[in-house]
């Protein structure tokens, strides 16, 4: 019985990580949490909803806008600019990383 809980830890670990490496190499130091904490406390998802309204979610694929993982890192980039977030460039990599993982799925 011991020998199945070991194999399934192992399994649980290999999924987690092919999970990990689905994400392009630009993501490999990102920190999720970080990510997930600056897009809430930015007011993000907010500020999408008043410029495309519903539930904001039609801003993370406008037709044929963004198709690299560059440029989406570039549009985060653009929003801290623009909105003047002050953000770091390892944490706009982090939300960008975390629209990747939640939107875009570019691997």
């Amino acid at each position: 019985m011991k020998s199945v809980k070991v194999w399934a830890c192992v399994g649980v670990g290999l999924a987690l990580s092919s999970v990990a490496l689905a994400q392009p190499a630009i993501f490999k130091e990102a920190d999720f949490k970080l990510g997930e904490k600056l897009i809430a406390e930015n007011k993000c998802v907010a500020c999408h909803v008043s410029k495309v309204g519903g539930d904001g979610s039609a801003i993370y694929k406008p037709q044929g806008r963004i198709n690299t993982v560059g440029f989406l890192r570039g549009m985060v980039e653009q929003c801290n600019s623009q909105l003047n977030l002050g953000m770091f460039p390892e944490e706009v990599t982090s939300v960008a990383a975390v629209l990747n993982r939640d939107h875009y799925k570019f691997k």
